[in-house]
């Protein structure tokens, strides 16, 4: 055959490659709610960007298998988002369920293999049944190479920190695709089509006799909600492809540089008056620190993480005079923001995910220091919330404090109290700082002459009364031990001149192997 001839039919397999599981298979997935692999793609990159690899991948490289296995079942290539490179994956549910097959998993680990030496983000797109089996005694006897497996999660520890790494639940992702989420950075997940879990409902009824649907074992709102696996709930495919374009907007493409500044029309002196208004006057009434947070920072806008799990603690992106800021603040609006084991993990992994990236974090303190009582003691209260202390500790990017209305314990250091570091503490007037509030330290402190008195109430008063002065905020500033005591106003301002201050921080800690953080 000429050349020409040879292009020809090259270019009719490539075709046909890209019909992928056929046009019955696509109907099925349009009804379902769901675009298929390839449009997929094309929502989530720049227009004409991607550049295909292994198009003419098949299931264990048969030829002419019936029914076709066009590239093996995950669409996987190069591209740009908003001019930078990326990598993705995406597994193909109209060819083997979107199931891992040898061939498909040699592709996604020759995209890994140069996400990590390119240094550039790693994206999966999961619609996947998970590990490929058959009943096929010649097709099932690659399982006898399961123990040369596993490589795919090794790798992700390896470029965790290194390339910003996105598994994106458009559809399920059982047994070996569910830990592709638990080893990513950020998981957004479809509602009513997603699904991540360890077994499908089929393996859960053979193992523990349990009958339950794929949305009850592992859907949006389970992972969303209750288990903080997956940081986003998403209407549908395209706004979960939008969430990870805006996501990675606020990331370099790699560590060891800084995330893009983005020009903004947002004066970064805007004094904002509603933020006089806030913070009630009483101390044990509620309210929502977002309206801090959208107050300070620009166009009011921010992309929050986890924004359905553990919300006593608000972990958000944003950006201040367009410097990309990570956000970590105390929520009044649930349970007074008093400190969990959730929300001491939540935070704890934002911080870590911040410090990776270069992204200067941002506290804003109004936290009551951590729950006590047996329940949370069982759960390990200590454990967790070492875990925040940790990783505040351990962070090196720029870090800006600010206490709206309370620190108290050891919520005021988890929360970047003065021993952390913080390359700018302030507190708004009327704060407090102290190992407690005045009530506590009475209740505590004065406990027998309460017991002995005729009007307790009245007494606890007038010692929390006499206590109070030595805990406001004037008499930290007194003493040295915060920057300044700030008009609300001038938060932004502030925020953003330090932004510029410490664009060029630099830490060195002691030599070690590695550390030894608290699980």
């Amino acid at each position: 055959m000429s050349m020409r001839e040879l292009i020809a039919a090259l270019e009719q397999r490539r075709a046909e490659a890209k019909k992928m599981g056929g046009a019955a298979r696509l109907a099925r997935q349009k009804e379902r709610g769901k675009l298929d692999a390839r449009a997929r793609i094309d929502l989530l990159l720049d227009p004409g960007s991607f550049r295909e690899i292994g198009l003419l991948a098949t299931h264990l490289g048969k030829p002419d298998t019936d029914p076709p296995t066009p590239a093996d079942g995950v669409v996987c290539g190069t591209g740009q988002i908003d001019a930078r490179p990326v990598c993705v994956a995406a597994y193909d549910f109209t060819v083997h369920g979107g199931s891992i097959g040898v061939v498909g998993e040699r592709k996604v680990a020759r995209l890994r293999e140069l996400a990590l030496r390119e240094r550039v983000p790693m994206i999966w797109l999961i619609d996947s049944a998970g590990a490929r089996l058959s009943a096929d005694p010649d097709e099932a006897a690659w399982i006898s190479s399961f123990a040369d497996t596993g490589y795919l999660f090794r790798e992700q520890v390896v470029m965790s920190g290194v390339v910003p790494q996105v598994a994106a639940m458009v559809g399920p992702g059982a047994a070996g695709t569910a830990y592709i989420p638990g080893l990513a950075d950020f998981v957004p997940m479809v509602k009513g089509t997603s699904s991540i879990a360890i077994g499908g409902p089929y393996l859960v009824k053979s193992v523990v006799g349990e009958d339950v649907t794929e949305e009850a074992l592992g859907g949006s709102k389970v992972h969303t909600e209750i288990s903080g696996v997956a940081d986003l709930e998403c209407a549908d495919d395209p706004a979960c492809i939008a969430a990870i374009r805006e996501y990675l907007s606020f990331f370099p493409s790699r560590a060891g540089e800084k995330p893009p500044r983005r020009a903004s029309s947002d004066p970064a002196s805007r004094r904002d008056e509603e933020l006089l208004d806030v913070i009630p006057e009483s101390t044990r009434q509620a309210y929502d620190v977002r309206k801090v947070i959208a107050r300070i920072v620009d166009e009011g806008k921010s992309f929050e993480l986890k924004p359905k799990w553990a919300r006593n603690i608000v972990t958000a992106l944003a950006r201040i005079d367009g410097y990309s800021v990570g956000i970590v603040a105390n929520n009044p609006m649930y349970y007074g923001g008093v400190l969990d084991v959730n929300s001491a993990d939540k935070a704890a992994r934002f911080v870590n995910l911040c410090d990776a990236f270069e992204i200067p974090l941002v506290f804003l303190q109004d936290v009551p220091g951590f729950m006590v009582g047996t329940k949370v003691e069982k759960e390990g209260i200590i454990r967790h919330g070492a875990k925040m202390l940790y990783a505040v500790s351990s962070a090196t990017v720029p870090k800006l404090t600010v206490v709206l209305r309370k620190g108290y314990g050891a919520g005021y250091y988890v929360m970047n109290g003065r021993a952390y570091e913080p390359d700018l503490i302030v507190a708004w007037p009327g704060a407090e700082i102290s190992v407690m509030g005045a009530e506590g330290m009475v209740a505590i402190a004065a406990n027998k002459l309460l017991a002995q008195a005729e009007d307790p109430e009245a007494l606890k008063k007038q010692l929390a009364d006499a206590v109070r002065p030595h805990i406001d905020i004037q008499r930290t500033a007194a003493l040295g031990f915060v920057d300044d005591v700030i008009d609300p106003r001038e938060t932004r301002p502030l925020l953003a001149h330090y932004l510029r201050l410490t664009e060029h921080k630099k830490i060195e800690r002691p030599f070690r192997k590695r550390e030894i953080s608290p699980v």
